[in-house]
C-alpha cells in the first residue's frame, strides 16, 4: 500500500462529500487507501457517505475524541507507506497525490510535507509554511511585530512570509489540514500527541520529526481549504483551544528549558492574549449574511478572460465536472487579487459548497 489518507469528519458532510469526490479522482494510479473518521457528528454523516462513497473506511466514534486521538485511530488501522492527514473541508487537484508522492519518494529524508492552502477566495494561506513557535517567534506574534515586519526572517518567522510561496522550501511546521508524513517517520516519533484536543498537534509533531533526524517540507501545489469549516466551534470556543495549545507547547518543550520567571511572563502573555482577543471578538460587529445580488456562472470554454471582465468581489459557480480540479485551483489562485469568492457544484450532488 502506497498512501493511506485520513479524514477527520465532525459535522461537514457535504464538504466532506466534496473531498471525497476529489480524493477518488487524485488518487488513481496511486495504491490508496482511505479512512473517515466521524467524531459524533450525530447529522447522519456516516450513512450519507458510506453509499457514496463504498472504496472508503468509515470508523464511527460514539464521542467527539478530538481531532488527534481520532487520526491516530485510523493511523493505526492504516497501512500505507505514506499517511496523508486530511482536512475535509478541502479540494484537491487530479495532479496533487502523484505529485506529492514523488517528490517524497525522491527525498528519503522527508519527514513530512505540506502544500499551497488557498482559501475559499483564491488566497493564499500563511499556514501553509510555518516556522517553529519559541519564545522570540511567539513573542513576534502575540506583539504584533510580525505584522509591522511581514518580510522580516527575523521578525516573521512563525509565517515564513519571507520565503517565496511559489518555491519548494524546508520548513519546520506543516499544517493539519494537509499533512504528508513516511510512516517509518511516524514509526520513530509516534503520532499525534492526544493531549492536543484541537490545534496545536500539527506543530508538535511537526517539531518531533524534526528532533527525529527528518526535514519537513513545504511544495507548492495548490489545494483549496475552507479554513475554519470543518472545526465546527463557536469563535469563543476556537480562541480558548488555539491559545490554550500554544500554552500546553511551551509546558511541553520548555518548561524546563527556559528561565522560570521568562516561562512564567510568557504564559502571562498567552492568557492576557487569550482574553484580549475575546474582548475584541465581542465587541466586534458581526455583519448578517447577505445573499448575492447576482452569481455568475463560469463554464471553461469561456476562459479567464471571462472571469476577468467581472467586477471585483463578484460571486462565481463552477461545476466541478465541467473544468478539471487542478485548472480550477489554478484559476483561483491566479484571480485572488480581484477578491471573488467562488462557489462549487457538482453533478453528482448538484449541491453548492460555498466559503
Amino acid at each position: 500500500m502506497k498512501l493511506s489518507i485520513v479524514i477527520v469528519n465532525y459535522r461537514v458532510p457535504y464538504f466532506l462529500e466534496q473531498c471525497l469526490l476529489s480524493v477518488r479522482k487524485s488518487a488513481q494510479g496511486i495504491d490508496t487507501e482511505v479512512w473517515v473518521v466521524d467524531n459524533n457528528s450525530g447529522d447522519g454523516s456516516v450513512e450519507y457517505l458510506q453509499s457514496r462513497f463504498p472504496e472508503v473506511h468509515f470508523v464511527a466514534n460514539e464521542e467527539n475524541v478530538g481531532f488527534s486521538r481520532a487520526n491516530n485511530q485510523a493511523i493505526r488501522l492504516s497501512k500505507g507507506q505514506y499517511v496523508l492527514l486530511l482536512n475535509p473541508d478541502t479540494l484537491i487537484g487530479e495532479s496533487t497525490l502523484r505529485t506529492v508522492v514523488d517528490f517524497m519518494d525522491s527525498k528519503p529524508n522527508a519527514g513530512g510535507l505540506g502544500v499551497k492552502m488557498l482559501n475559499g477566495h483564491g488566497r493564499f494561506l500563511p499556514e501553509s509554511k510555518r516556522g517553529f513557535p519559541s519564545p522570540w517567534v511567539s513573542f513576534c506574534k502575540l506583539s504584533g511585530l510580525n505584522r509591522l515586519f511581514p518580510h522580516s526572517s527575523r521578525f516573521n518567522r512563525y509565517h515564513l512570509s519571507y520565503l517565496s510561496r511559489d518555491e519548494v522550501h524546508k520548513v519546520e511546521v506543516l499544517s493539519g489540514a494537509f499533512m504528508l508524513m513516511r510512516r517509518e517517520a511516524l514509526d520513530k516519533v509516534g503520532l499525534l500527541d492526544e493531549r492536543f484536543f484541537m490545534y496545536g498537534e500539527d506543530i508538535d509533531l511537526s517539531y518531533r520529526l524534526i528532533l527525529g533526524g527528518y526535514d519537513n517540507y513545504y511544495y507548492p501545489t495548490p489545494i483549496l481549504h475552507y479554513k475554519g469549516e470543518s472545526s465546527s466551534v463557536s469563535d469563543v470556543k476556537y480562541l480558548r483551544s488555539f491559545y490554550g495549545a500554544m500554552g500546553l507547547f511551551f509546558d511541553k518543550y520548555y518548561r524546563n528549558r527556559m528561565n522560570p520567571l521568562l516561562h512564567g511572563l510568557i504564559n502571562v502573555v498567552i492568557k492576557a492574549r487569550t482574553a484580549l482577543a475575546l474582548m475584541l471578538r465581542s465587541l466586534r460587529k458581526v455583519p448578517a449574511a447577505e445573499k448575492p445580488a447576482k452569481i455568475f456562472y463560469w463554464h471553461p470554454s469561456e476562459g479567464e478572460a471571462a472571469i476577468s471582465a467581472y467586477h471585483d468581489r463578484s460571486h462565481i459557480l463552477i461545476n466541478t465536472d465541467e473544468v478539471t480540479c487542478d485548472r480550477l485551483l489554478l484559476t483561483m489562485e491566479k484571480l485572488a487579487d480581484r477578491k471573488h469568492t467562488f462557489h462549487l457544484t457538482n453533478d453528482t450532488t448538484k449541491r453548492v459548497i460555498s466559503p
